[in-house]
Protein backbone atom coordinates (compact mmCIF):
# COMPACT_ATOMS: atom_id res chain seq x y z
CA UNK A 1 0.00 0.00 0.00
CA UNK A 2 3.07 2.57 0.77
CA UNK A 3 4.56 2.17 -2.57
CA UNK A 4 0.95 2.40 -4.62
CA UNK A 5 0.54 5.98 -2.54
CA UNK A 6 3.71 6.88 -3.33
CA UNK A 7 3.30 6.14 -6.76
CA UNK A 8 0.07 7.95 -6.61
CA UNK A 9 1.41 11.23 -5.05
CA UNK A 10 4.41 10.86 -8.17
CA UNK A 11 1.49 10.64 -10.72
CA UNK A 12 -0.32 14.08 -8.92
CA UNK A 13 2.71 16.02 -8.80
CA UNK A 14 3.68 15.58 -12.34
CA UNK A 15 -0.02 16.34 -13.29
CA UNK A 16 0.20 19.75 -11.61
CA UNK A 17 3.78 20.33 -12.84
CA UNK A 18 2.13 19.79 -16.23
CA UNK A 19 -0.89 21.75 -15.52
CA UNK A 20 1.63 24.18 -14.31
CA UNK A 21 3.94 24.14 -17.72
CA UNK A 22 0.77 24.34 -19.89
CA UNK A 23 -2.02 26.59 -18.61
CA UNK A 24 -1.00 28.47 -15.20
CA UNK A 25 1.63 31.23 -14.83
CA UNK A 26 4.58 31.04 -16.67
CA UNK A 27 2.94 28.50 -19.10
CA UNK A 28 4.22 28.14 -22.58
CA UNK A 29 1.57 30.28 -24.22
CA UNK A 30 2.43 33.27 -21.49
CA UNK A 31 5.98 33.37 -22.46
CA UNK A 32 5.62 33.02 -25.88
CA UNK A 33 3.11 36.16 -25.80
CA UNK A 34 5.70 37.85 -23.55
CA UNK A 35 8.36 37.63 -26.64
CA UNK A 36 6.39 39.01 -29.27
CA UNK A 37 5.91 42.12 -26.90
CA UNK A 38 9.02 42.30 -26.24
CA UNK A 39 10.10 41.96 -29.83
CA UNK A 40 7.43 44.76 -30.51
CA UNK A 41 8.58 47.41 -27.70
CA UNK A 42 11.94 46.60 -28.89
CA UNK A 43 11.03 47.98 -32.36
CA UNK A 44 8.97 51.04 -31.00
CA UNK A 45 12.23 51.83 -29.32
CA UNK A 46 14.46 51.43 -32.15
CA UNK A 47 11.98 53.64 -34.39
CA UNK A 48 11.86 56.08 -31.09
CA UNK A 49 15.91 56.03 -30.46
CA UNK A 50 16.25 56.55 -34.95
CA UNK A 51 13.85 59.84 -34.20
CA UNK A 52 15.89 61.27 -31.20
CA UNK A 53 18.84 60.96 -33.45
CA UNK A 54 17.27 62.95 -36.24
CA UNK A 55 16.36 65.47 -33.68
CA UNK A 56 19.58 65.64 -31.88
CA UNK A 57 21.59 65.78 -35.05
CA UNK A 58 19.05 68.78 -36.38
CA UNK A 59 19.57 70.78 -32.67
CA UNK A 60 23.38 70.48 -33.47
CA UNK A 61 22.81 71.82 -36.89
CA UNK A 62 20.94 74.58 -35.31
CA UNK A 63 23.41 75.00 -32.43
CA UNK A 64 26.16 75.55 -34.83
CA UNK A 65 25.47 77.90 -37.68
CA UNK A 66 22.87 79.99 -38.96
CA UNK A 67 22.83 78.27 -42.09
CA UNK A 68 20.30 75.51 -41.47
CA UNK A 69 18.17 78.44 -39.28
CA UNK A 70 18.36 80.74 -42.84
CA UNK A 71 17.73 77.31 -44.96
CA UNK A 72 14.07 76.30 -42.43
CA UNK A 73 12.90 80.05 -42.69
CA UNK A 74 13.17 80.08 -46.22
CA UNK A 75 11.74 76.84 -46.59
CA UNK A 76 8.86 76.13 -44.20
CA UNK A 77 8.35 79.83 -43.76
CA UNK A 78 9.14 81.32 -47.26
CA UNK A 79 11.13 84.28 -45.62
CA UNK A 80 13.04 86.30 -47.63
CA UNK A 81 16.30 88.76 -47.47
CA UNK A 82 15.72 92.39 -47.55
CA UNK A 83 16.53 93.41 -50.91
CA UNK A 84 15.48 89.78 -52.38
CA UNK A 85 12.22 89.41 -54.83
CA UNK A 86 10.78 85.61 -54.71
CA UNK A 87 10.08 84.28 -57.85
CA UNK A 88 7.87 80.89 -57.80
CA UNK A 89 8.07 79.27 -60.93
CA UNK A 90 5.39 76.84 -61.67
CA UNK A 91 5.97 74.01 -64.69
CA UNK A 92 4.20 74.28 -67.54
CA UNK A 93 1.25 72.37 -68.40
CA UNK A 94 1.91 68.94 -70.36
CA UNK A 95 0.34 70.12 -73.54
CA UNK A 96 -3.41 67.98 -74.80
CA UNK A 97 -2.17 64.67 -77.13
CA UNK A 98 -3.85 64.69 -80.46
CA UNK A 99 -6.65 62.36 -80.13
CA UNK A 100 -6.06 59.57 -82.21
CA UNK A 101 -9.26 58.52 -85.08
CA UNK A 102 -11.15 55.82 -84.75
Amino acid sequence: MGARTVALLLLLLLVAIHAQLWGGRGSLGEVAEMRAQLAEQQAANARARQANEHLAAEVQDLRQGLDTVEEKARSELGMVKPGEIYVHVTPAPAPAQARAKP
